[in-house]
């Protein structure tokens, strides 16, 4: 489990969200990623824009693309939308938010778990926030980069959660209409509909998706969209093909203010962490493993083989002087 889990664990009281080859090089993406903090400009233009494919193209090299496409038909991989917020509960989201008549069973579920109960949700995001960062802090998958900037984002969640009005019965309808109607509209009602469209149309089909979900968020005071475009970048090191870039941007009421590794490949430069994570989803399937033999029963029989009998040579008889 990713951090993401953590954070959607934050945000699980949101209404609607209780339900539980990438694209091609687009013009000046080779040039606008040959700087460290430009790269990092680029992903967030391109989550500024919805468009989960470039995000995918400018998050890992040439060379992995394939094998992540692979690896998302095979079900082996949902990368990139484990980048994002929510990436992993995506196909469980859009199939909640997608079945039939899901508007109305999500809204009486919301009326009767959530409507104006307003001060029981503030306790539950102060709670989930604390839970979030001892989660991030302990579990060892996480690099120290994503350690220390993941304990401000959650932190920084779980204050606006403190405060958000998540329990306002009209802006529960309006959001669990737009999501609804959106994941409809998307066609990955079903889990397997992911792996039949493949990586790069699943990803164009989230694109609205996604852009749906921040305008919800933004109707309890989240605007991510502000966030994305307030992101600045400033170079802290370079050594060669390695970089270390501070990141800056708004989250709710806070101010995140991180460090993060990058690595050069080429001509362009990519965050360190998307590289290990996409590598790890291309990965080729491992294969199984030889069953184990039953220490109780002995070795198997030896199995006899017989050589072939060799002819011995003649020996020429005595000849007589």
């Amino acid at each position: 489990m990713r951090y993401r889990s953590a954070l959607c664990g934050c945000l699980l009281l949101l209404p609607a969200l209780f339900v539980g080859g990438c694209g091609r090089d687009r013009p000046g993406d080779i040039g606008a990623a040959s700087e460290p903090a430009a790269a990092v400009l680029l992903l967030a233009a391109h989550l500024r824009a919805n468009d989960l494919n470039a995000f995918a193209h400018a998050a890992a090299p040439p060379e992995l693309q394939a094998p992540l496409q692979q690896a998302w038909r095979e079900n082996r991989s949902r990368w990139p939308l484990d980048e994002l917020p929510f990436g992993e509960r995506a196909p469980a989201m859009l199939q909640a938010l997608a079945a039939p008549k899901s508007e109305t069973t999500l809204r009486r579920a919301f009326d009767r778990q959530f409507a104006n109960a307003n001060r029981d949700i503030h306790s539950a995001a102060a709670t989930l926030g604390l839970f979030g960062v001892k989660f991030v802090q302990k579990d060892p998958g996480f690099s120290e980069d994503e350690r220390a900037h993941y304990t401000q984002l959650i932190g920084a969640l779980s204050e606006w959660g403190k405060t958000a009005k998540l329990g306002d019965p009209q802006r529960a309808r309006r959001s669990i209409a737009q999501l609804t109607a959106a994941a409809r509209r998307s066609g990955l009602a079903q889990p397997e509909d992911f792996q039949r469209y493949g990586m790069e149309d699943s990803l164009r089909r989230l694109g609205p998706v996604f852009g749906s979900l921040k305008t919800a968020l933004g109707q309890y005071g989240l605007d991510l969209d502000r966030c994305f475009e307030q992101v600045t970048a400033t170079v802290e090191s370079q050594d060669g093909d390695t970089a270390r870039v501070r990141v800056r941007y708004p989250l709710g009421n806070q101010r995140i203010d991180t460090v993060i590794a990058l690595q050069r490949i080429g001509q362009r430069w990519y965050l360190r962490d998307h590289l290990r994570h996409a590598r790890e989803a291309a990965a080729p399937a491992a294969l199984p493993a030889a069953p184990e033999r039953d220490p109780t029963i002995g070795p198997p029989p030896a199995i006899k083989t017989t050589e072939p009998k060799t002819a011995k040579p003649k020996t020429a008889a005595p000849t007589s002087s």
